[in-house]
């Protein structure tokens, strides 16, 4: 079993209806370090440990807190854009942003349809074929998608993830996925 620890990024200097690109703001990024810590103490450098992220600026500054916990180069973090945050609708204005996801996270995957359901699928697919324990820096929507992997449950929101959470998942041979530990939650869902 390979062993794939999702981690929602740190809180954001802005919100989802203002940047479509922000980076941690500084309860972002003691969140990030605290978790950092953490996780640096489960393997003395990382050794054999992929760090993957998610290529949005908010992922990547909480994942260069374990990079630096573990002594590594910032270059050695791996972007993969199958983990990033759910696309908004083609041609939405950003002031309308929020308004959508919170009428998306009531319902679920199939209500959405197409492309949600593909973006979905590619985040599912990444973690199901992981072959070496790995650390994915994403979102709350992607991780909420493989946890309904493993539970069988099609809603956009299963677990009200806190920022800066782990939940770890364990991947076998033929690409099934289970629950191991589910992340900390969150008070507020969108900020």
């Amino acid at each position: 079993m390979i062993r794939v620890h999702l981690i929602r990024h740190g809180r954001a200097a802005a919100g989802w209806d203002t940047d479509p690109d922000p980076g941690l703001d500084d309860v972002g990024r003691e969140q990030a370090g605290a978790t950092a810590r953490v996780l640096a103490g489960m393997s003395e450098g990382g050794d054999g440990i992929d760090v993957v992220s998610s290529p949005l600026r908010r992922c990547r500054e909480t994942a260069n807190f374990l990079l630096g916990e573990w002594g590594r180069p910032d270059g050695s973090l791996t972007v993969v854009e199958a983990v990033r945050e759910i696309p908004s609708p083609a041609g939405i204005p950003m002031s309308e942003r929020v308004e959508w996801l919170r009428k998306a996270m009531a319902g679920s995957w199939l209500d959405l349809g197409s492309p949600f359901i593909e973006f979905r699928d590619g985040v599912i697919d990444y973690v199901r074929t992981r072959r070496r324990p790995t650390m994915v820096f994403s979102h709350f929507i992607a991780i909420n998608a493989v946890i309904g992997a493993c539970t069988g449950d099609d809603r956009l929101v299963i677990d009200s993830l806190d920022n800066a959470s782990v939940t770890v998942v364990e991947v076998d041979e033929h690409g099934g996925v289970k629950l191991v530990e589910r992340g900390r939650e969150a008070d507020t869902l969108i900020r």
